[in-house]
C-alpha cells in the first residue's frame, strides 16, 4: 500500500463516529420579557415525553445529541424550567403542573444548498385540563461539508428551542394553562 493510502485510514475510520453535541441552553432575554409580561401564575413542570420516530443521525457522520446526557425532550423540559425559573414563575409548591409531549421533532442539515431546519411540535398539558400545542420551524445556515453542517445543526437546536419557548410564552392561550 502506498504511503498516501495509509494516511486515509484514520479519516475513513473516523466517519460515522462523531457525536455533535448541542450547547447547553441559555435563557433568552426576549422569552424572559414575554413571560414576565404575560401575567402568569407560578407552575411546576412535570415530565416531558419524547417523539418515538426521531432519528438523531446527521448524514453519515454521526448523531446529534443534547449536552449532559439529556434526551431531546429532557433538553426542552430543562429549557422550559430555566426560562420559568429566571422569570420567577417556577415553583415546586405551585398547585398547577405542566407536562409536555414532543409530538414531532426533525431536522435537516441540507435544505437548499447550505441551509438547515429544525421542526419541533410541543404539546403542553396543564393539570387544570387545558392544553396548548406549539410548532416551531427554525431555519439556519448549515454547510455543504457534512461535519460542518452537522455541527451547525447541533448548535442550532438551542435557537430552535428558544424560539419554541418564545412562541409558548407569547401565546394568548398560555396563561390559561397556569391558572
Amino acid at each position: 500500500m502506498k504511503p498516501a493510502a495509509w494516511a486515509l485510514i484514520p479519516l475513513l475510520l473516523g466517519v460515522g463516529c462523531t457525536t455533535f453535541v448541542s450547547p447547553r441552553y441559555a435563557v433568552s432575554v426576549d422569552n424572559h420579557t414575554a413571560l414576565k409580561a404575560a401575567g402568569l401564575h407560578p407552575v411546576r413542570v412535570g415530565d416531558f415525553a419524547g417523539f418515538p420516530g426521531f432519528s438523531a443521525n446527521c448524514r453519515t457522520w454521526g448523531p446529534i445529541a443534547p449536552p449532559d446526557q439529556l434526551t431531546f425532550e429532557g433538553y426542552i423540559r430543562k429549557a422550559f424550567v430555566d426560562e420559568l425559573t429566571m422569570a420567577s414563575l417556577y415553583s415546586d409548591q405551585a398547585p398547577v403542573t405542566l407536562t409536555g409531549r414532543v409530538d414531532h421533532l426533525a431536522f435537516s442539515s441540507l435544505t437548499g444548498v447550505t441551509g438547515g431546519t429544525w421542526d419541533i411540535t410541543l404539546t403542553l398539558t396543564s393539570s387544570n385540563g387545558r392544553t396548548l400545542t406549539t410548532r416551531e420551524h427554525y431555519e439556519f445556515k448549515s454547510g455543504y461539508v457534512a461535519d460542518t453542517a452537522c455541527k451547525q445543526t447541533a448548535e442550532a437546536f438551542q435557537g430552535a428551542v428558544q424560539d419554541l419557548i418564545g412562541k409558548v410564552a407569547k401565546s394568548p392561550d398560555f396563561k390559561a394553562l397556569t391558572q
